[in-house]
């Protein structure tokens, strides 16, 4: 069992338990009610606050700061929640904020996520797994993103929305809307740009699971039915190909209205 390595010049309070083998690195700064798991490596001039709960084998790098209290008026110091999974790499100068007792209390980022520099997450929001977020996505408070979604450089994601499994958004976008599973969002504010084949085809789907999935795109987007009538022939389909299933149930959600 190998004891924390903690720097000389890092403050760790008393109270907060690290697991096995974790590192933390110079100046930086551990509050008392924050669990670390085995493994897990907390670059220089990190601060962590706050009920924060982080998993194994993160690696967490400079300036970042999580478990904050949230940037909402309401926050009267309710004991919110930060909960972070296993195997994810933050990079620099992200900050990543608790939940709120208007919400669930706790903001969640999953596992094997690769958050790139100056990424946002404010209160409640919900991360799945195997997401990428590039530079500078900013998410508003409540957004819940599925696993696998890619948000690229600079995307903006309004409070509440909703950003579904393997979807794909360009550089500056900013969504307002939910975006779909599968789909590649672009623009300011974004417009929906096919399904996300070459990603859908790296994770293993079929060619037929994505006939099927650009076949939904059309009944959504270009057959000039409603979207419940979409829904209802996507969700008929659905026992035929599964993949259809994920956005079928998407789509019967409530939400702030798809990106059109």
């Amino acid at each position: 069992m190998k004891a924390p390595d903690i720097h000389p010049t890092a403050i760790v309070h008393a109270g907060a338990q690290l697991g096995t083998g974790v590192s933390i690195g110079a100046y930086s700064i551990v509050s008392e009610h924050v669990e670390i798991g085995d493994g897990t490596w907390i670059g220089p001039h990190v601060v962590i606050n706050g009920h924060t709960r982080i998993g194994r084998d993160n690696r967490i790098f400079q300036f970042s700061s999580l478990g904050e209290v949230p940037q909402d008026k309401k926050y009267s110091g309710e004991p919110t929640r930060l909960e972070i999974g296993d195997r994810n790499t933050i990079r620099e100068f992200c900050t990543f904020n608790c939940g709120t007792a208007q919400d669930a209390g706790v903001t969640r980022l999953g596992s094997d996520n690769w958050i790139m520099a100056y990424v946002h997450l404010a209160h409640d929001c919900q991360i799945g797994n195997n997401t990428i977020f590039a530079n500078n996505a900013q998410l508003a408070g409540h957004v819940h993103v599925g696993d696998h979604a890619i948000l690229g450089g600079f995307t903006g994601v309004h409070q509440f929305a909703r950003v579904g499994a393997h979807s794909m958004t360009a550089v500056g976008t900013v969504l307002l809307q939910d975006l779909p599973p599968y789909i590649i969002a672009a623009g300011n504010t974004a417009k929906p740009f096919g399904i996300n084949s070459e990603g859908l085809r790296r994770r293993g789907f079929s060619s037929e699971a994505i006939t099927a999935l650009k076949r939904a795109y059309k009944l959504i987007y270009r057959s000039g039915m409603t979207l419940e009538e979409a829904r209802l022939n996507i969700a008929e389909e659905a026992g035929n190909q599964p993949a259809l299933s994920l956005l079928a149930e998407f789509l019967s959600e409530p939400g702030r209205g798809i990106i059109r």
